[in-house]
């Protein structure tokens, strides 16, 4: 049987930078940045990967940025990024243009886009968690959401049945989502995906309870899986791994709580994880499923 310590060369995080507020949104591209949200103060960055005794600089891409959380290449390798607090999924152009690719579902504004990933037929999926604190009166879906937005820009409603869907990552065969559940009840979920796309048999996958100091233990956020089909998501406590049979293996620990995480480097064996103030790495066994970029 799979052990934990069998996915990674070493369950000890490398730290590559830190100095931020709240990291999210981890995203590598092979001329060797990652991209990194700094949530809380509304920047995005550019991190230049340490090496060759040179240490890890960043670059401000965008100050007021909506609170940029997960992003993605599209199939042209442009970045597309959910904004929490603009409240909208928009996409960086070549020229440093953005674009504002969804805001609205039936007239309505989103709630608090969060994450997202792209899927073979050029179409994004997302996750609009209900925003939480959001006064009454500025709340416009009467429900959390998972979101299909097609390569014509056309919104379509695929799930409304959990909670908070937050972090999501399909199977490296694309017949299923994964998606973590923040609150009330955390816990990773899993739908199948049909062929054309929709989601169906909606299931708990695993429970997640927060720890001793509930939510400030950490919930169930970031999600990937690698090649082999092991599931990591960010929860309570750490980083928590299952195997392709989806049986817990364990929990990774970090000097931080992380929120996100995402492959990277040339063989796609690296994960990155924003942790609060500091961005960390590991080295793992199997290949990460591969980013478009």
């Amino acid at each position: 049987m799979t052990e934990l310590a069998d996915l990674f060369e070493s369950l000890e995080p490398e730290l590559v930078i830190s100095g931020f507020i709240f990291t999210e949104g981890p995203l590598w591209h092979p001329s060797g940045i990652l991209y990194v949200s700094d949530v809380d103060a509304e920047i995005h960055y550019r991190v230049r990967l340490p090496g060759n005794g040179v240490a890890a600089t960043r670059e401000v891409i965008r100050e007021d940025s909506g609170g940029a959380n997960g992003a993605v290449f599209d199939r042209q390798g442009r970045v597309v990024i959910c904004e929490q607090v603009a409240r909208r999924v928009v996409r960086y152009e070549a020229d440093g243009s953005i674009t504002v690719l969804a805001d609205r579902f039936e007239g309505k504004r989103l709630n608090r886009s969060n994450d997202v990933v792209l899927h073979p037929d050029g179409s994004v999926y997302f996750t609009d968690p209900d925003k939480k604190g959001l006064p009454g009166e500025e709340k416009e879906l009467a429900y959390a959401a998972i979101f299909r937005l097609g390569a014509n820009r056309e919104l379509t409603l695929l799930a409304s049945d959990i909670n908070h869907p937050n972090g999501l990552a399909f199977s490296r065969d694309h017949t299923t989502l994964y998606v973590s559940n923040s609150r009330p009840d955390p816990h990773l979920h899993a739908y199948d995906v049909s062929p054309g796309g929709e989601l169906t048999r909606s299931r708990v996958v695993c429970e997640m309870p927060y720890g001793p100091a509930g939510e400030l233990d950490g919930v169930p956020d970031g999600l990937k899986l690698d090649g082999d089909g092991n599931i990591y998501s960010t929860g309570p406590g750490g980083i928590w791994v299952w195997d392709s049979d989806e049986n817990l293996l364990g929990l990774v620990e970090l000097p931080e709580l992380p929120a996100n995480l995402g492959w990277g480097d040339s063989d796609n064996r690296t994960m990155f994880v924003t942790a609060r103030t500091s961005v960390y790495r590991l080295r793992a066994t199997a290949p990460g499923i591969p980013v478009q970029h």
